[in-house]
């Protein structure tokens, strides 16, 4: 794993740049903003996706596999953080001495001076920036954004703005939410996660009261979350404007209707508002009053922004229907926490009617499978009436001895509800044997689990074995 340098000397110019794993959300929407500026833009990535072939037919030369060749003559080279030090690429870069950057410092550069609005938080930040982005285009405003996932609305992850506004969705996963010169902070939830990164809890609190204080305008923070509420409780000289369902929320959940759409009613300076979205889940009410609560705080008239809201249509891989065969639909979800999974499951079985939910979890990384095995059974016994587990996407982690996707399985009380299927093939066939016309069927991880829905859409077409 490649980290973020947060002293890094940014270079004046980043002439032509070489991207190393371009495919990735992030790393896509930052190559698209390099190419709507003009720069010449080259990449590589272990594989063909949509994302590779959209900057491709934008004007990107992208190669599959990694090899030093693909550097070529760029000037600078970028690289994610999931990237292995032994890279060829990367280490060709090194020995040549053309600048390395991460990512984050990539995004730093192309957001400039601009008056940035950065969204962080355990869960809930590719929707709450695709929200801001949406409700302020609606508004008549044109912000710069880059998102980590493609916005529905516009069928990209980033884009340039003539408004001096830039939306970003920053990233904790590793600090680097920390490299930005921040005006407006976000933060939706600070829920314990990457302890790979940052060891414990305290430390991971740390970075999030340091992200809060970095604000020159304002902080816009949960009023509900146990951990967002003791890194407030810490801020000193801080603007701090709240969301949530607490009585003293300045911006007060009154009302959540989630059986569909979410509809909601929030009070904010003494008056009720309505609204209902294009898309369902309690949790999006939530992340709606966040939004809100930053437009509102701008100055932006109320009743608008919640016009604004409704019509944002969603973002990639957040509960997105991929196909309907013999009366059961397929869902993937990018939920990779216990947390997360549950809004996921609570949203299917807000929609699911008198059907069944059958998920498909992907653990992601080794370190949290064997820290939350038990929090993730937990959720899906209780939320899915059926679960296949996969074995774990590892992503930038070393595999570990003893843990693989049998530490969720093993935790489930019933083990008739569970079965661990590191076949994929075997897992689609699973499901096709489970499944009935009107069941939910949904992939969950942050890892590329989606790529088993054509071999599930197959499966449920053939009907059980």
């Amino acid at each position: 794993m490649i980290k973020p340098e947060l002293d890094q000397e940014l270079p004046a110019e980043l002439g032509s740049v070489h991207f190393v794993g371009i495919g990735g959300s992030g790393m896509s929407g930052i190559a698209r903003l390099l190419l709507d500026a003009g720069h010449r833009v080259t990449g590589s990535d272990l594989r063909e996706t949509d994302a590779v072939r959209e900057l491709r037919a934008a004007g990107a030369t992208i190669a599959i596999g990694h090899d030093a060749a693909n550097v070529g003559d760029a000037d600078t080279v970028v690289v994610t953080g999931a990237l292995w030090q032994d890279n060829p690429e990367y280490r060709r870069a090194l020995a040549e001495g053309i600048p390395v950057l991460h990512r984050s410092q990539a995004l730093r550069w192309l957001i400039g001076g601009h008056r940035l609005i950065s969204v962080a938080g355990a869960h809930g930040k590719t929707t709450s920036t695709g929200m801001i982005v949406t409700a302020l285009r609606e508004l008549g405003a044109d912000p710069g954004f880059v998102n980590g996932g493609v916005i529905a609305g516009y069928g990209r992850s980033s884009a340039s703005g003539a408004d001096e506004l830039f939306v970003v969705e920053a990233d904790e996963s590793d600090g680097s939410f920390l490299l930005y010169d921040t005006a407006i902070a976000l933060i939706t939830n600070v829920d314990a996660d990457h302890l790979d990164h940052y060891g414990d809890q305290a430390a991971f609190e740390d970075a999030f009261v340091r992200f809060a204080q970095g604000a020159s305008e304002f902080v816009v923070a949960s009023s509900d979350d146990p951990g967002t509420r003791a890194v407030t409780a810490r801020l000193e000289g801080t603007r701090l404007v709240t969301f949530g369902f607490a009585e003293d929320a300045e911006v007060r959940l009154v009302e959540v209707v989630a059986d569909g759409p979410v509809a909601f009613t929030l009070r904010y300076r003494g008056r009720e508002h309505r609204a209902r979205l294009a898309i369902p889940g309690a949790h999006n009410a939530i992340n709606a009053a966040g939004a809100f609560a930053v437009l509102a705080t701008l100055g932006h008239d109320p009743e608008a922004i919640l016009r604004g809201l409704e019509t944002f249509a969603g973002t990639g891989r957040r509960f997105e229907l991929h196909g309907e065969v013999r009366g059961v639909r397929v869902f993937d979800d990018y939920a990779h926490h216990p947390t997360e999974v549950e809004a996921a499951l609570a949203t299917a079985r807000s929609v699911v009617g008198a059907g069944r939910v059958i998920a498909i979890h992907q653990p992601h990384l080794y370190s949290r499978t064997r820290l939350m095995a038990g929090e993730f059974a937990e959720v899906y016994e209780r939320l899915a009436d059926h679960t296949v587990v996969l074995d774990v996407f590892g992503a930038r982690e070393d595999p570990e001895p003893g843990v693989t996707g049998a530490l969720v399985s093993q935790r489930f009380a019933d083990p008739s509800r569970v079965d661990y299927l590191p076949d994929w093939q075997q897992a689609a066939e699973r499901v096709a044997e489970l499944a009935r016309p009107g069941d939910l069927v949904m992939t969950l991880s942050c890892g590329d689990v989606y790529r088993i829905i054509p071999q599930l859409l197959g499966a449920l077409d053939a009907g059980p074995a």
